[in-house]
């Protein structure tokens, strides 16, 4: 008689893909690095917001220097609302987990306003195009293919299969 062989299930899966060293003393997988990247890409403005707070007497002319425009400032501050929140909501994927699993799709739809907002504003006339706008909206691009396919990345925000 033959064994029937059934498939592996995900978690199955996922333990012959990590090794021990990925966890973290929680039994969590450990965030990529890519990740902190693309949360410090998406609150760029809370980050430069905090080095001018430091910095005291340069702040404000350091404000000036990449947000010549106040409006832009407030946009920069309001867009990365979400990426400083899941900046403090990582310390708390385990007590959180629902809502952790739902923040990925979150930095994502943000990403994706960011973007729209981009090319309406271009479109309009209402930005101009420069090679920081050109460069920080690749950047932008490649953040939401990073959270959208990574498979690590995904196996950090489900609650199945990370432990929690």
């Amino acid at each position: 008689m033959q064994a029937v062989h059934q498939p592996l299930s995900e978690a199955d899966t996922m333990n012959l893909i990590y090794s021990p060293d990925d966890y973290d003393a929680s039994g969590q997988l450990r965030l990529p690095l890519g990740f902190w990247a693309v949360l410090l890409l998406q609150a760029r403005t809370w980050v430069l917001f905090v080095a001018a707070g430091a910095s005291r007497e340069q702040g404000s002319a350091l404000l000036e220097l990449f947000y010549p425009d106040a409006h832009a400032f407030w946009f920069g501050l309001v867009m990365g609302v979400p990426a400083a929140a899941g900046l403090l909501l990582t310390g708390y994927r385990q007590r959180l987990p629902r809502l952790w699993q739902a923040w990925r799709q979150v930095l994502c739809l943000s990403l994706l306003l960011v973007l729209l907002l981009q090319g309406v504003m271009l479109w309009h006339g209402e930005a101009e195009l420069s090679l920081p706008v050109i460069i920080f909206t690749g950047f932008d691009l490649l953040a939401l293919c990073y959270l959208n396919f990574n498979t690590h990345l995904r196996h950090c925000f489900d609650p199945q299969l990370n432990g929690g």
